[in-house]
């Protein structure tokens, strides 16, 4: 690698972490991050990512720029403006989006092959990152779009991370050159995602109000308190919960809703809700870098060390 390389990969990731730092004090906070955050992290790993992978030589500079573009375009809402039936269109504008960058890198790789001088891997490892976020959203896995776009800017900040900065076993050291940075993120926050539940039903075991398999996802709280926690309610129920969860796109209307929810349960007698927590997935995702940059992918550092 060279020094221009080397030094673009660390200022990535000292931005990275900055950046996710930020975005995990603003989720804990206001359950919500800024689009422009994402943006300007965006923006700065497409072009630091370029200057490292630019000497490589013309192709390999097309290619990062493609794959670049590509994840920058989920931070716009450029459907807005194609106009009222723009929403009609955007689902197939973006598919023959997807399906063309899928298509470009796979030919430069059959034709080319994979290397510093051809299809850099990190231009693989940001597809394959891009593909794996959005098919976690599309599920339902990763809830939050903002959770989606916090991988894909993991991925162009930082696409491999190949050796962490603590040892880890040998028998590890393949399989975290292999999977992309994001990836091993993402399995390292759900790995420690495992502990939220357990965090909850220790509330509720020293509430005395531990009954079930309700109890590792949520709690009681006083419903006068229910505008100043982020928080959704599931009993009693209020219209149809999950179809206006579903519905809200920032904290300020989660916030009127909650409001909405106090004052009827208040004024049918009701004095305590149960709720379920809204995760601040982002700080999680937070540690998850922070793991990942350390120890790889802690999983697999646990599995093989066993």
């Amino acid at each position: 690698m060279t020094d221009l390389a080397t030094y673009a990969l660390g200022t990535d990731v000292v931005l990275l972490v900055a950046g996710f730092a930020y975005a995990a004090i603003a989720d804990l906070r206001e359950r919500e991050v800024s689009d422009r955050l994402w943006l300007v992290l965006g923006i700065a790993g497409f072009v630091i990512g370029f200057v490292g992978i630019a000497p490589g030589g013309v192709e390999p500079a097309i290619l990062w720029t493609v794959v670049g573009l590509f994840v920058l375009q989920h931070l716009f809402s450029w459907d807005l403006r194609l106009g009222p039936n723009g929403e009609r269109y955007a689902d197939l504008i973006e598919a023959g989006v997807y399906v063309s960058v899928i298509v470009v890198v796979a030919v430069a790789a059959a034709r080319w092959g994979v290397g510093p001088n051809s299809v850099p891997i990190a231009v693989i490892a940001v597809l394959v990152s891009v593909l794996f976020a959005r098919g976690l959203f599309e599920g339902g896995v990763l809830y939050g779009g903002a959770d989606a776009k916090a991988l894909m800017i993991a991925a162009i900040m930082v696409p491999i991370f190949a050796t962490p900065l603590l040892s880890v076993p040998a028998s590890v050291a393949p399989l975290t050159t292999f999977l992309p940075f994001a990836v091993n993120v993402l399995m390292n926050s759900a790995l420690f995602s495992v502990a939220i539940p357990i965090v909850i039903a220790v509330r509720n075991v020293r509430a005395h109000e531990f009954h079930g398999l309700s109890a590792f996802t949520g709690y009681s709280i006083p419903v006068a308190e229910l505008p100043q926690r982020f928080v959704w309610v599931r009993d009693p129920t209020f219209g149809d919960a999950r179809q206006q969860e579903q519905s809200i796109e920032t904290s300020e209307e989660d916030r009127r809703r909650r409001e909405e929810i106090a004052r009827d349960l208040q004024r049918r007698g009701v004095a305590r809700v149960w709720v379920t927590p809204q995760i601040p997935f982002v700080v999680v995702m937070a540690f998850g870098v922070g793991a990942t940059l350390l120890a790889g992918n802690v999983l697999f550092d646990v599995l093989f060390s066993l």
